[in-house]
């Protein structure tokens, strides 16, 4: 039963985070339509140029051209999407303790940054994790900036995997991951059939689009319009502004060199474009930090300002940095023409990409301290009325389509609704003793606090649930809803019961023995010990403080047993103020002790089944 005050209040704020949940999980979705959005202006915008004279010549009308374009670009972008899922649901949770781990130095947190990116193909999902342990603090924001530079250098991962030129064994990878996914039971081998079919799509779109574009090598009038692109800033701008639409710096830069494949794009416009990716990649930074915890801000301002100076650096160098890749780079001086560029072209922007984050990251690395201060002065910390609101410190929708990672944060915020509750019970004591009525209204305010994260909690988890789960996930999601549930049953037995008992205690005037004050304070000493065990077991998955809560039981029964003889020798001393006494004191007993029972049922989540089974 849960305090109607303040329901009015949490089913408008509890609405607006759900729906927020809804419009961010569309995220996908969404991106896809852009992309596509995106594809389909620029076809138009192009039309005059296709429909000039020749274009017919070439055997391929515009019609055709346009449904191989796009069938490979969904193709593309559905097998980045598929190998990205695969590759975050096989190593998340390896990726995580990684993070937490390997940052101890500067140097340390860019490679790791960098690797963790490279694995789960997603720099936003490294930089929320980081923000989460910043939160936690688990780590300082000068270390999750050295993360946040080496997560740019991991996403150039994607552009030198798509610069591979296999597309003949395409086919060979979808099937194949195609029979994993479908036939295995084991989750891993599922998983990793996930990456391998993913990786075939993105081939295999490619050589749609390459094939489909393959028609426009000798039509002047686009190559013409290709041209432009050598002027850098235009480039820049259309790099950045395809970016933005479909928030994903590796789509881009990987669209890049599949136009470079077929000799459209040069080396000096594939690394204005692939720098406007990296400026556009900054929106969906911003984007991730709308609402959210300052040090979420922080880093989504640390990613921009790191992004948008590195793009400022080179911007007078993309020569010289073109030299520099090319000479690094594999050469095919049997090719001329069109045949040399579209061959030497697509590793060249690749390696040029990997060379300028990678340079980027060991000419800012230094400056991580002074990046710190400027966020931190630019994104001040902000008073929130705490009476009033609450908000979750560790859900963040980047992460349930991880659900490893999903969860781990689920765990987190758990913490944060035991400090809630903790609070509660550290207000009772001023409260039974101080003679008014205002600290159990204090109490009954906290109560509200935790009905609204709890909704939160539970809407969040409602979402991991709609995404695959592994068989160890699945019984985690069951341990966290069970926990959420059983620490909200514990604030609304102080904020119903245990706040009426003492309302009540102050109207009738009653005021109870010091031998039973004493025994009292026991009991809720005993009692506040289990709960904040049972949070801490799990929030750590600590099974070992899970069995402390169990043997709590003994000093419980202890704590009950001398309350209960102590009110059976009073009883028959007392008068009718002595039985009111016996009474709510009895009723107090009896609400402490189902507290302990809600708190074991919390620890026996997170024991394992033969040994929760003993605990009963």
């Amino acid at each position: 039963m849960r305090n109607s005050r303040g329901s009015g209040m949490t089913s408008m704020v509890s609405a607006a985070v759900k729906s927020g949940f809804a419009l961010h999980l569309e995220h996908r979705r969404v991106r896809l339509l852009l992309a596509f959005a995106a594809g389909l202006i620029a076809w138009l915008a192009l039309g005059p140029v296709l429909a000039a004279e020749g274009l017919e010549s070439e055997g391929l009308n515009r019609f055709d051209m346009g449904m191989g374009l796009f069938g490979g670009l969904a193709l593309f972008l559905f097998g980045m999407e598929q190998m990205g899922d695969g590759l975050k649901a096989a190593a998340g949770e390896r990726m995580k303790d990684i993070l937490a781990k390997l940052t101890r130095t500067r140097v340390s947190a860019a490679v790791t940054g960098a690797f963790v990116t490279a694995v789960i193909q997603s720099s936003s999902v490294t930089t929320v994790l980081v923000v989460g342990f910043v939160s936690a603090g688990l780590m300082t924001l000068t270390q999750s900036i050295g993360i946040i530079m080496g997560a740019n250098v991991g996403t150039t991962v994607t552009a030198q995997i798509v610069a591979f030129k296999v597309e003949k064994l395409a086919l060979l990878m979808i099937a194949a991951g195609f029979g994993m996914l479908m036939i295995s039971k084991q989750d891993r081998v599922r998983h990793y059939g996930a990456i391998l079919m993913g990786l075939g799509l993105v081939f295999f779109g490619m050589g749609i689009m390459s094939d489909s574009m393959r028609p426009l090598r000798s039509h002047q009038p686009f190559l013409e319009l290709m041209a432009s692109m050598d002027r850098p800033l235009l480039a820049i701008l259309v790099g950045a502004g395809f970016t933005a639409l479909v928030q994903s710096s590796s789509a881009t830069t990987g669209i890049v060199i599949v136009m470079a494949s077929q000799g459209f794009v040069s080396l000096e416009a594939g690394i204005s474009l692939a720098f406007g990716a990296n400026v556009g990649t900054c929106v969906t930074a911003l984007l991730a930090g709308l609402g959210k915890p300052r040090e979420a801000v922080r880093a989504a301002v640390v990613h921009v300002l790191f992004n948008v100076l590195g793009v400022l650096l080179w911007l007078g160098f993309i020569d010289q940095l073109a030299a520099l890749t090319t000479s690094i780079s594999p050469m095919y001086p049997e090719l001329s023409g069109t045949e040399r560029l579209a061959a030497e072209t697509p590793r060249q922007i690749a390696n040029a990409n990997t060379l300028f984050n990678v340079v980027n990251t060991v000419v800012f690395l230094g400056f991580a301290g002074l990046f710190a201060r400027f966020a931190t002065a630019l994104v001040p910390e902000r008073p929130v009325d705490e009476r009033f609101l609450v908000r979750p410190k560790f859900l963040d929708a980047e992460l349930v389509d991880t659900p490893a990672l999903a969860l781990e944060r689920v765990r987190l915020e758990i913490g944060h609704l035991g400090e809630i509750v903790r609070g509660m019970f550290d207000r009772l004591p001023d409260a039974f003793l101080g003679g008014r009525v205002e600290p159990f209204e204090e109490i009954a305010k906290l109560d509200d606090r935790v009905d609204l994260l709890e909704t939160e909690i539970i809407g969040y988890l409602g979402q991991v649930r709609k995404r695959t789960l592994g068989d160890t996930e699945s019984e985690d999601f069951v341990t966290l809803m069970h926990a959420t549930d059983n620490l909200e049953s514990i604030g609304d037995v102080i904020e119903t019961d245990i706040v009426g008992l003492g309302k009540k205690t102050l109207t009738e005037g009653v005021e109870a023995s010091d031998t039973m004050r004493q025994l009292l304070q026991e009991l809720y000493a005993v009692v506040v010990k289990a709960v904040d065990l049972s949070v801490q077991a799990v929030r750590d998955d600590d099974q070992r403080a899970a069995q402390e809560v169990i043997t709590l039981k003994g000093e419980v029964d202890r704590s009950v047993n001398a309350a209960l003889a102590h009110q059976a020798k009073m009883l028959g001393q007392g008068d009718a103020k002595r039985l009111a006494i016996f009474r709510i004191e009895m009723e107090l007993v009896e609400k402490f002790k189902h507290i302990h029972t809600l708190a074991k049922r919390i620890a026996r989540g997170v024991l394992p089944k033969e040994l929760a089974a003993r605990a009963e």
